[in-house]
């Protein structure tokens, strides 16, 4: 997929026009975001995604389009699972209601920032190594595995500060409470980072630990960056609003872990095939591609659409039938 250097940096500027509107629009006097707001702004993100999906469709290929629907969807139901920490981390640092939303788009721009680097990285030693692929099957089956033992009642709900964050309060002094939404500010002469900064430091860099899995996941999917990374973007932009939409429901997806262990493992091994049929390792096969079937990515957006179908349908009916299944909620 041919993309020229105009049309990265047209949709580079497009996703920040988004979101400095979406700053503007919702930031201009803070509060706490209704579910009726976060659904609308929920809707037109996904709207704007399947808008660009077409796009790809229409001006590029079917192929692509699907590609880039499979890697979005993924990236997105991987992302819901993650909200879980992203509150246990609002209630850690008690967020005040009406700074959540910013804590969330500061976070979650600065974790854009550093997924596009990591994705620029895993492009590059993919096109060197075509043998990672090796290495990215088995990490996302080890991944899904250990997902699916996953006990979310038995999981502890403390956030532990990373060393980013403990970098950040060893160098700057920090202060001892919030002041509005301000991320710096000065206390008899001194400058100090606010609570707020720390938690947006928070979000980000803890984002950046769930791309270990999500970024191997999506490759696994399409090989284009330009994919890869608009797929990432729009999964992150509507991610702050799921969280608001979402609120009591997280509690009520018992078996997402599940779900989302199925579709990395599924991935996992869809990568070590095309692995093995474009095999290049001296030791397998003499260096030679071996004759094994390959996953379409038709096959591909079926299985993921229809195990998040499954999964949420037999969650709701689980937890209606026996209310004391639903996941404990930090409050």
């Amino acid at each position: 997929m041919a993309v020229p250097a105009w049309l990265w940096i047209a949709t580079i500027a497009g996703l920040l026009v988004l979101l400095a509107i979406d700053l503007f629009i919702v930031d201009r006097k803070p509060h706490e975001v209704t579910i009726g707001e976060a659904g609308r702004w929920v809707t037109f993100y996904v709207a704007v995604a399947i808008a660009f999906g077409l796009g790809i469709w229409y001006f590029a290929n079917g192929t692509y389009a699907g590609e880039f629907f499979a890697g979005y969807i993924t990236e997105y139901s991987l992302s819901v699972d993650n909200l879980f920490i992203f509150l246990i981390i609002m209630t850690t640092f008690k967020v005040p209601a009406i700074h959540q939303h910013k804590v969330l788009l500061v976070g979650i721009l600065m974790a854009l920032v550093m997924r596009g680097i990591f994705i620029a990285v895993g492009a590059a030693v993919i096109a060197q190594f075509s043998w990672v692929f090796y290495l990215f099957g088995a990490f996302l089956i080890y991944t899904g595995y250990k997902l699916a033992r996953t006990d979310h009642d038995e999981e502890e709900e403390d956030y532990k500060e990373n060393a980013a964050l403990r970098f950040v309060r060893k160098v700057f002094p920090v202060a001892d409470r919030y002041h509005g939404s301000k991320s710096f500010v000065k206390v008899d002469g001194k400058r100090f980072v606010t609570p707020m900064f720390i938690v947006m430091v928070a979000i980000g860099t803890t984002d950046l630990l769930f791309a270990l899995d999500s970024i191997p996941a999506i490759f696994g999917l399409t090989k284009e960056p330009f994919l890869v990374f608009t797929a990432n973007a729009f999964a992150l932009m509507g991610l702050r609003q799921l969280y608001f939409l979402l609120g009591g429901l997280l509690s009520k997806l018992v078996y997402l872990s599940i779900g989302l262990s199925v579709i990395l493992g599924f991935i996992g091994v869809k990568l070590i095939l095309e692995a093995l049929h474009q095999n290049s390792l001296p030791f397998l096969n003499g260096g030679e591609p071996l004759p094994v079937p390959v996953i379409g990515i038709e096959l591909s957006l079926s299985v993921i659409v229809g195990v998040l179908a499954i999964t949420t349908v037999a969650s709701l009916i689980k937890v209606r039938r026996d209310p004391e299944a639903a996941k404990p909620v930090a409050k």
